[in-house]
């Protein structure tokens, strides 16, 4: 339980202390276990760091996806319009980004186009060096359809309304 002012205890008397050395196995297990894609590439757009909930989403498992671009997961024509905004984003090292969630298509392994939503961040060294964008990724395709299928069916109330408020053909004067 945290209880402020740089102390952090628990039934187990688990001190701030202990908690710091093993910072690095406590981000491990969250990264790792999340249920959202969590995707690091480098610079270059090769995948470094691709997560359980990434495996789960695209269906790649690690070792398939770590060395190679993010083509993997992106449609092949979108992948131009992907890299020009990559490439700016690490010659400038400012994404724009950085605060909005993000609506894209993505590819899973098996051909299957899905809806993605996410969040990116560019990650730095401790010098300040750019190594490469972070992101968020989950799949929000049921959501996507469910709403295309309500604005059609919006659309086609509106057209039956609209049709409905016509006065009859010839009787008008």
């Amino acid at each position: 339980m945290w209880r402020g002012r740089g102390e952090f205890r628990d039934q187990h008397n688990v001190s701030f202390e202990m908690l710091t050395k093993s910072r690095e196995w406590l981000c491990q297990q969250i990264v790792g276990d999340a249920q959202y894609a969590i995707i690091f590439a480098d610079r270059e757009g090769r995948i470094q760091l691709w997560n359980s909930g990434a495996e789960a989403l695209f269906g790649y498992r690690a070792e398939e996806a770590l060395g190679q671009t993010l083509d993997l997961i992106i449609p092949e024509r979108l992948r131009d319009r992907h890299w020009e905004g990559y490439r700016k984003a690490i010659a400038t090292g400012k994404t724009r980004y950085g605060r909005d969630l993000l609506k894209v298509p993505g590819v899973r392994k098996d051909g299957t186009r899905i809806s993605l939503e996410f969040s990116v961040a560019l990650l730095r060294d401790e010098t300040g060096e750019l190594l490469g964008p972070v992101a968020v990724i989950r799949d929000v395709t049921a959501r996507w359809e469910q709403e295309k299928g309500m604005k059609e069916r919006l659309a086609a109330l509106e057209a039956k309304v609209q049709s409905l408020s016509k006065p009859p053909h010839g009787s008008e004067r």
